[in-house]
C-alpha cells in the first residue's frame, strides 16, 4: 500500500487552469490505473492552496501512476501552474481506515528506467513511529 497527501500551493491566476488540469488527471487515472484505490483533489482554505489525496494498493502501482503517459503528459503543464508541491507519506489507521498499511517496496530492479528514478525520486518514507502503533 501507498498513500500520500500531496500539498499544493498554486501560482496567483493559475487556479482555474490548475482544476482542469486535476479534473482530466482524474477522469484519467479513475480510467484504467491498476492499483488505485483513492486519487481525490480539495481545495484548501487558504487562496491557491489544494490537497491531493493518493492511494494505490501498492508502492508500485504508484510510480505506475506516475510514470502513466497521462501523468507524464500533464506533468508540464503541472510545472506551469504549480507554485509549490510537498508529499508527505500517511499511513492510513486500522479499523479507521479502509486503506490498508503503507509500506515502501524496493523497485531498484525495475527494468524500465524511468520506472526506477522515479522510485528513487519519490521513495515511500515509512515513518518508524508507525510501527509502534500498529496492530493494536
Amino acid at each position: 500500500m501507498a498513500t500520500i497527501l500531496a500539498h499544493l500551493k498554486v501560482k496567483e491566476g493559475s487556479e482555474r487552469a490548475f482544476e482542469e488540469i486535476s479534473r482530466d488527471l482524474y477522469a484519467a487515472s479513475h480510467a484504467g490505473e491498476e492499483g488505485l484505490l483513492r486519487y481525490e483533489y480539495w481545495r484548501g482554505s487558504e487562496p491557491r492552496t489544494y490537497y491531493t489525496l493518493l492511494s494505490f494498493t501498492d508502492f508500485a502501482a504508484f510510480i505506475a501512476h506516475q510514470t502513466s503517459d497521462h501523468h507524464e503528459a500533464a506533468s508540464p503543464r503541472l510545472g506551469g501552474v504549480l507554485e509549490g508541491l510537498r508529499l508527505e507519506w500517511v499511513d492510513p489507521m486500522t479499523d479507521a481506515s479502509p486503506l490498508p498499511p503503507t509500506n515502501a517496496q524496493d523497485l531498484s530492479a525495475a527494468e524500465n528506467a524511468l520506472t526506477r528514478l522515479y522510485a528513487q525520486r519519490f521513495a515511500a518514507q515509512v515513518a518508524p513511529w508507525w510501527a509502534t502503533l500498529r496492530d493494536r
